[in-house]
């Protein structure tokens, strides 16, 4: 039995409680370190970087789900682990207020709650919907899910944004506390009795981890989506923490006008992937191979687009070529999760969280990765060179990476559109 679309927008509220607590970590967190405190901002960034690094475990988290046989108590279990490591972050932030190195100590443990709350939650929840979605639903679920997630993150930071003036601590600790409790509950209630009406109960395999993955490494096709997606990942996050610098730079944009970039940004992503969600499941256009290669393609062209402006055309509007990538990154990253759900049925049977882990773990990393390399090429180019054309160097790498991402894609996903027969990836080995 495959997951109803009911059953679909259920686990999606999981990823919208997921992003809601995260958001907390890297917008009000992050904003009351560096301005209330006064504190350098690389400390919320290497907290950050931090939780990041954590999510290294996941590939055990998966192998943990899928040799255990419920993947909802991970789901449930991760997401309070989540829910502490929020409390725990706020908290940190208070007691640094007056006592700088107790309060940095739990925050490097808060922190590292996060990062393993995401690993255990995210890798059972994508292994479920990878083990119990209908190859022709892959994409519009992975669209539903993203969606849903993007929709916590903004509801949050707003809702936050709002309530929390004028700050207080004890009001931070109220807020952080219904958020994160309000998370559990909803995801417990969201996820509650879909697994065993989807899944038959399996007894509990007890292959160490170790051997469980050396089991999914030796599989080809694992192996190199594995590259695909670090490759294509960093790709995507190297502009992360250098477009709103540029943007002040190279086009004369105000603090106000570059932080708008992103909401701009953002609504190109929603756009790109509500297409591939609609042009998946209901117009049924193309396969998620071509929406792939689609989103490789256009990102790279947009981002030669981005760099070409600087170094040519600072005269002309910027914010449609940003969006414009945030259309086409949208596109990419929403098949790339459809065509890793797809994959992650393949070969050995009951695998399915330990390859969506490793995949997860390598998504993490080149999310740490990107940022901080696009960031520190940028900082030395420009030491050598015009700010437009060091920029514009960093952007044209993105571009060849997503243009490599876009062959990698050509060479191991299938073409043909997915049935119910078919799982969307290229047969065999």
């Amino acid at each position: 039995m495959t997951l109803s679309w009911l059953q679909i927008v259920r686990l999606g509220l999981v990823q919208m409680c997921l992003g809601a607590i995260v958001v907390l970590t890297t917008s009000t967190l992050n904003r009351l370190m560096v301005v209330e405190l006064a504190l350098p901002a690389v400390l919320p960034g290497l907290l950050v970087a931090l939780h990041y690094g954590i999510q290294i475990t996941r590939p055990n988290w998966g192998f943990m789900s899928d040799t255990g046989g419920q993947r909802t108590l991970f789901i449930i279990g991760g997401m309070v682990v989540l829910a502490l490591g929020g409390l725990g972050a706020a908290a940190g932030v208070v007691v640094m207020n007056t006592s700088f190195w107790p309060g940095m100590i739990l925050s490097i443990l808060a922190y590292g709650l996060i990062g393993l709350g995401v690993a255990a939650s995210g890798t059972s929840l994508l292994a479920l919907l990878a083990t119990a979605t209908a190859p022709q639903r892959r994409g519009a679920a992975a669209t539903i899910t993203w969606l849903m997630m993007i929709a916590g993150i903004a509801i949050t930071a707003g809702t936050v944004g709002a309530f929390l003036d004028p700050y207080t601590p004890a009001l931070l600790m109220k807020i952080v506390g219904i958020v994160a409790g309000g998370a559990v509950v909803v995801t417990t209630l969201a996820v509650w009795g879909i697994e065993r009406r989807v899944i038959a109960r399996k007894e509990p395999d007890e292959m160490p981890f170790l051997d469980g993955l050396k089991e999914v490494w030796a599989e080809r096709r694992a192996r190199i989506f594995t590259l695909f997606v670090f490759l294509s990942m960093s790709a995507y996050f190297m502009q992360e923490l250098i477009l709103e610098p540029y943007s002040g730079l190279v086009f004369g944009y105000t603090p106000g006008q570059s932080t708008s970039l992103s909401g701009a940004q953002n609504g190109g992503v929603f756009l790109g992937m509500v297409l591939v969600g609609l042009g998946t499941s209901v117009l049924r256009i193309g396969s998620l191979r071509a929406w792939v290669i689609a989103g490789c393609i256009g990102s790279a062209g947009a981002l030669a687009l981005i760099a070409g402006m600087g170094n040519f055309a600072t005269h002309l509007p910027f914010m449609p070529a940003v969006i414009l990538m945030g259309f086409f990154n949208g596109m990419f990253a929403v098949a790339a999760i459809g065509a890793m759900m797809a994959l992650a049925g393949e070969g050995r049977d009951a695998r399915e969280g330990t390859r969506m882990g490793l995949w997860g773990a390598a998504q993490a990393i080149a999310a740490g990765f990107g940022g901080l390399l696009g960031a520190a090429a940028a900082d030395t180019l420009r030491t050598m060179i015009d700010d437009a054309p060091a920029f514009g160097a960093v952007f044209m790498t993105e571009a060849i990476l997503f243009v490599l991402s876009a062959w990698m894609a050509l060479r191991i996903m299938d073409g043909n559109r997915p049935t119910t027969e078919n799982a969307g990836l290229v047969p065999g080995e």
